[in-house]
């Protein structure tokens, strides 16, 4: 035996971190001769031999341990060979493999240089999983950034996930541990398993860049190959990347991909991935949305987090289908015009001993402080931005969704929180930061380099921040020290607006400051309007429960008239599902929305509204090329608070086209006189009280002509009918 007992044992005692320098082959001196030597750790290996490729020749090797250490001796030898094990297992099979300890580092000393400084953009095509053909063998490499682990091995149901059999290197000093392993296939599970400085059991934790998932309570990464899965999406990519999104037209259908719609007949389960590619790629151009947004689609154990507790920050959920099936479903989507926004939460992770948390036994991915690293509301783990594998991390996720899936934008969860240091925390609960401050400078520098990434390398894709606070400059350029999004949730018109409808509208005239404050800083972000997820839980009602009235009825008039006022207020639009067509319950995330309540008329009346709500909206991209400016909005009357009615005007920048917006927020019909832009005549486009949608029918018959009286400071006025708990719109075009 040419290996000492002391090293063996630390092989079969799992607690090698330097397998390289032993297993494979090596030039060694032995009695003063020097030779070359042999050795392969090999479970169910009953005889080994070594054959050298160019002769064919055969030498067996010598058994050191039962559970299958074997080495080899060639005295003769004075130069490394090319060589194969030819092992025979208990069964009596035989078998040629390569031996995964004679290859070449699959990282390169650049990649590791960049992937330390946080600065590989393409940092998920090292670490992790894949597939590769190296010196005509075919195996999977595995890369995992641990520096603190004392040994890394990889184990799956290729090695009875037994950590003795495929020990990996760190690679120099960068905390980086690798192995390539022939054989391994498609398909085949996996975990990484540690031994940390501090205890001697090792525990197994999955891979962080994993594109795969076996479901819960296993949770196995998955080796995955998506690399042949052949686009078809390259015009929509091109127009996308062409367009000024700021300028079009932008209706985001915000969904939950386990809970939009599910199949009775079959035991009630959720539609896969290739089904919700057809199936919302049919209601999006039905309803007119113009994107879908996911709530979370990555990996996740915790369906109660509705996807927000990630622990595969790379992966598509295998709820419903593979990495492939995924793509498909974004393929189909851009087929029929839709894009695609994926919820993005780089805020914090969940505690799941088998994920991050703790990963090397240390603090790796958030800070050791819990004033720092911990999240009070939530129970989880804050990222520590401060750390370059850290930041480059996250930055890979976001570019792996917009390059390897094709994803058009993400909805960034959880800004507020990423920004102060005492984000839901009391005073001595937080530290300052070097200037001491509350705002989180390592997390501002990481949002402001994800944002100008994201943009440098997919300039059509848009980014939207989930930000409550009046933090400044969440839309502004980063070259002007902005935080660098294309979107702001505007959280602030959502409050208030949603608060105002929950009045009685015998009380509305005292709150109709709620209506019109929003236009103080409507233009200082680029602003989303967004009746989310957030507000149809944890007994807050749904849309249509919101509404004051006792009658279904009444409140789907409110809802009409709000959505109506949603869409023609200036900014893009997001709805959650089942607010198209006033879901009664609160949402759900483990079942079904309610479809049957489409046969009701209140329903598909507040469904068919806003379809024609969209179609107006789209139909008039000159309207929606100033929604983020100031030019395309003037108020007719904010102050009519009496009779809660607010009006206003929405204009093209050549002034050619206008909507005259009039909403009347009581159940009382008014004859109403309202000042007009031009002369001539004004078509009623949109009235939220037709009868088609369920209302009392009272309008206009068509439109309006103008007459020389002046009101609202306008030399032109129409007198109009305006129905009850309804928004009425009129368009010139000249």
């Amino acid at each position: 035996m040419i290996i000492s007992e002391a090293e063996l044992q630390s092989f079969t005692g799992v607690i090698q971190s330097h397998p390289h320098d032993f297993l494979g082959m090596h030039r060694a001196v032995v009695d003063g001769k020097s030779g070359i030597v042999v050795r392969a750790y090999l479970r169910d290996a009953k005889n080994v031999s070594v054959k050298n490729v160019k002769t064919g020749r055969k030498t067996a090797m010598t058994r050191l341990s039962e559970d299958g250490f074997f080495e080899a001796w060639f005295p003769r030898n004075k130069e490394i060979f090319a060589y194969r094990f030819v092992v025979e297992n208990y069964a009596g099979e035989v078998s040629e493999v390569a031996d995964g300890y004679s290859f070449w580092p699959t990282i390169s000393e650049s990649d590791l240089y960049l992937i330390n400084q946080g600065n590989d953009h393409r940092v998920y095509e090292k670490l992790g999983s894949h597939v590769r053909e190296i010196n005509g063998v075919r195996g999977v490499s595995f890369a995992v950034w641990a520096p603190s682990a004392r040994r890394v091995s990889v184990v799956g149901d290729f090695n009875g996930w037994d950590g003795r059999y495929h020990p990996m290197r760190m690679l120099g000093a960068s905390g980086i541990w690798e192995l390539f392993i022939p054989g391994v296939e498609v398909g085949a599970k996996y975990k990484f398993e540690l031994l940390n400085q501090y205890d001697p059991t090792p525990y197994c934790k999955i891979d962080p860049y994993a594109i795969s998932f076996e479901p819960p309570p296993n949770n196995a990464c998955i080796v995955a190959d998506i690399s042949g899965y052949q686009w078809n999406d390259a015009k929509w990519i091109e127009m996308r990347n062409q367009t000024n999104w700021q300028e079009k037209p932008i209706s985001v259908y915000e969904m939950h991909l386990d809970s939009w719609k599910r199949v009775p007949e079959e035991d009630n389960r959720a539609l896969n991935y290739r089904e919700l590619g057809v199936e919302l790629s049919k209601y999006c151009k039905e309803m007119g949305f113009t994107h879908v947004e996911m709530l979370p689609p990555t990996e996740y154990p915790f369906p109660p987090s509705w996807g927000y507790q990630v622990t595969g920050f790379y992966a598509p959920t295998c709820r419903f289908g593979t990495p492939e099936d995924f793509m498909a479903m974004v393929d189909t989507l851009h087929a029929n015009g839709i894009g695609v926004i994926i919820d993005w939460v780089p805020a914090h992770f969940p505690r799941d001993d088998w994920a991050l948390s703790g990963y090397d036994g240390t603090h790796l991915y958030d800070h050791a402080d819990p004033r720092q690293g911990t999240q009070p509301d939530w129970g989880t783990l804050l990222f520590n931005f401060g750390r370059c594998e850290v930041r480059g991390f996250l930055i890979g996720s976001a570019l792996s969704w917009l390059t390897r899936f094709h994803v058009d934008g993400l909805r960034v969860d959880a800004v507020a929180a990423m920004l102060y240091l005492d984000y839901s925390r009391k005073d001595g609960e937080w530290i300052p930061n070097q200037y001491g401050g509350k705002e989180n400078i390592e997390a501002i520098e990481f949002l402001r380099a994800t944002n100008d990434i994201v943009h440098q390398y997919h300039p059509g894709v848009i980014t939207i921040a989930e930000e409550s606070t009046s933090f400044a400059g969440v839309t502004r350029p980063t070259k002007e020290f902005g935080l660098g999004f294309d979107f702001k949730w505007a959280m602030g018109w959502m409050h208030d607006t949603l608060a105002y409808m929950k009045e009685d509208p015998l009380n509305r005239k005292y709150h109709h400051n709620k209506l019109t404050f929003a236009m103080l800083y409507q233009y200082s972000e680029k602003f989303m309007l967004a009746l989310s997820h957030d507000e149809v839980v944890h007994g807050k009602c749904s849309l249509i429960n919101k509404m004051p009235q006792a009658d279904m009825t009444g409140k789907a008039a409110n809802l009409r008239a709000l959505l109506g006022y949603m869409w023609t207020w200036p900014g893009k639009k997001t709805l959650f599902m089942g607010g198209e067509f006033g879901q009664s319950h609160e949402w759900k995330y483990d079942g079904s929305l309610d479809w049957h309540l489409l046969q009701y008329t209140d329903h598909k009346g507040v469904q068919d509204a806003l379809r024609d709500l969209n179609k107006l909206y789209q139909e008039a991209p000159e309207i929606a090329q100033l929604d983020q400016d100031y030019r395309g909005f003037e108020w007719l009357n904010a102050n009519d608070g009496d009779n809660s009615v607010i009006s206003y005007v929405r204009k093209s920048l050549d002034g050619r086209t206008n909507w005259v917006v009039l909403c009347n927020f009581t159940p009382v019909a008014r004859t109403y006189r309202v000042g007009v832009p031009a002369e001539g005549h004004w078509d009623e486009v949109f009235n939220s009280d037709a009868k088609c949608y369920g209302g009392s029918g009272l309008g206009n018959f068509g439109g309006k002509d103008s007459e020389p009286k002046p009101w609202n400071e306008r030399p032109n006025s129409i007198e109009i009918t305006l129905p009850p708990l309804a928004t009425v719109v009129f368009r010139q075009k000249r």
